[in-house]
């Protein structure tokens, strides 16, 4: 070991092989291949594969009309932290999204995140429940 810290280029190259992984599993979630990512945004094909690969630097009118593409922040793609939540990042815009509602839409959104709440809630709770196998009715 050097001790060397990681040089500029060194942050460089592992900010763009993230940022590609991140596309390339957005793009391969959403069934899209290279070719129809690169029909519906203009940005040719060898462009898409070689920032998916993280070999070559993607400008920000790209990276926009691939988060509009993907229905996604971009904010969620430049993320540092290894762990980024594309739901995170998609939550936190919600409130821009949602001005457009209608106020009874707007209830029925409420609505749903309060059944993924109560939902994730009785998931974490089986989770940690023992699971002990069953007994007959009637006892043993």
């Amino acid at each position: 070991m050097s001790g060397k810290a990681p040089s500029h280029t060194d942050t460089d190259i592992d900010q763009r092989a993230r940022l590609g992984q991140r596309l390339k599993a957005t793009r391969e979630y959403l069934g899209l291949s290279q070719q129809q990512v690169a029909e519906r945004t203009g940005i040719v094909r060898s462009a898409v594969s070689d920032i998916e690969r993280g070999v070559r630097k993607v400008e920000v009118m790209e990276l926009q009309k691939l988060a509009r593409l993907y229905r996604l922040p971009a904010s969620y793609f430049l993320d540092e932290e290894e762990t980024a939540d594309a739901g995170e990042h998609a939550f936190a815009g919600l409130p821009r999204t949602a001005r457009p509602l209608s106020e009874g839409d707007r209830i029925e959104v409420a609505k749903f995140i309060q059944y993924l709440q109560a939902r994730r809630q009785a998931e974490e709770e089986e989770a940690g429940a023992p699971h002990s196998p069953q007994e007959p009715e009637g006892g043993a």
